[in-house]
């Protein structure tokens, strides 16, 4: 998926998973929690993706394993960074915009479930 229009489908795609996801749980759980029910609904609707990706730090031509992970890839192409916190702060989109700049991924989303109306809980990036 190389087109924008794609690349936009997608988006809207795992989007609406995620509002699924937050309709029937509501707010209040762990981050665990919707990961895990996000995860089992981009498989419902057959999209591709990888849980806990491990993201090495290359500095200065070494490979470093610092602990860091993806908590959902979907499809090679958007990094999805999930939250369940009282409110997001700059600390976390810094996080996924270095998670961003290190996978070389153009688009990423910072959601938090635990809002009363995901739409107040999701953030879009895009480098």
């Amino acid at each position: 998926m190389d087109s924008g229009k794609n690349f936009s489908e997608l988006s809207n795609k795992v989007i609406g998973c995620a509002i699924e996801v937050h309709r029937a749980l509501g707010p209040g759980l762990l981050e665990s929690a919707y990961q895990q029910c996000l995860c089992h609904e981009l498989h419902l609707n057959e999209i591709g993706f990888q849980v806990e990706k491990p993201l090495p730090v290359h500095y200065k031509g070494c490979r470093l394993d610092c602990g860091y992970r993806i908590d959902i890839l979907v499809e090679d192409e958007i990094i999805l960074e999930l939250k369940s916190v009282e409110q997001l702060n700059r600390v976390h989109e810094a996080q996924i915009l270095s998670y961003m700049k290190l996978m070389g991924m153009k688009q990423g989303f910072l959601i938090n479930f635990n809002v009363k109306m995901l739409k107040n809980g999701l953030k879009s990036f895009v480098l």
